[in-house]
């Protein structure tokens, strides 16, 4: 039976605490008799003591643990490790899959990105902000549209920590805060737990950034000026970067 998540989905839809510690399960060995039956994957995960712990292969935060927290229905390591287990068969986990981006980083790079690598990174994030969705369902799913919405500022968080530090990539950067600022202020997106406010701040502090390292970023900030109204002013530490060479 095949997972219809992936490794990244686990990845960005974890707590970062949780992913480590199911890591570490994973990696010690402790997700043991694993079988499946009816749509689920079940195993023994060996933790304090023995837990029985079963994950739907739909979506690996469906299931049963016989820990404290999986028998209060929530979503705990054990569960985590044997998902890890299902996506991975098994195998080992390498660097890169263990790598999380749940905050903004610079890379500090100075190349340039080719065509085929911006129309890349253009489609990851258009893919990406699929995750940033619209609330107007009843309040039991809320917590679940917030999880969306962490998830989608997970994914974007790892794209934007490896772009390279130029102009061009000062510009997508600029045109990813629009396009989030529009969903916050016109496109329906509750954004009370400040999820994706503060992916926006972290976003905006990286171009402050990319400002200092390589000063023709400024120039992408020229869009920016007279804009209107904003979800919460965001653009304006930008703007006065731009002001600031001007005069």
């Amino acid at each position: 039976m095949t997972p219809t998540y992936d490794l990244n989905k686990i990845k960005f839809a974890t707590d970062e605490a949780t992913f480590k510690r199911a890591v570490g399960l994973y990696e010690s060995g402790n997700v043991t008799k694993v079988e499946t039956l009816g749509g689920y994957f079940s195993a023994v995960v060996l933790g304090t003591e023995p837990y029985c712990v079963s994950v739907s292969a739909r979506n690996y935060k469906q299931g049963h643990c016989t820990c404290y927290l999986g028998q209060k229905d929530t979503l705990c390591k054990h569960m985590v490790a044997l998902a890890l287990y299902a996506v991975m068969d098994g195998k080992p986990l390498g660097d890169k899959d263990k790598q999380l981006s749940h905050s903004v980083e610079c890379s500090m790079r100075r190349d340039t990105l080719n065509k085929e690598e911006l129309e890349a990174v253009k489609k990851s994030i258009t893919e990406s902000m699929r995750y940033v969705k619209p609330y107007r369902g009843p309040s039991r799913t809320w917590f679940a549209n917030q999880d969306s919405l962490r998830e989608g500022c997970n994914r974007l968080s790892a794209i934007v920590s490896d772009l390279p530090v130029n102009k061009q990539t000062a510009e997508i950067l600029i045109k990813l805060l629009l396009r989030l600022d529009k969903k916050l202020r016109v496109g329906g997106v509750d954004d009370s737990n400040g999820i994706v406010g503060g992916f926006m701040t972290q976003i905006v502090e990286m171009l402050e950034e990319f400002a200092q390292i390589a000063p023709e970023c400024i120039e992408a900030f020229k869009s920016l000026v007279g804009i209107g109204i904003t979800c919460f002013q965001w653009e304006e530490p930008l703007v006065c970067i731009l002001d600031e060479t001007q005069n």
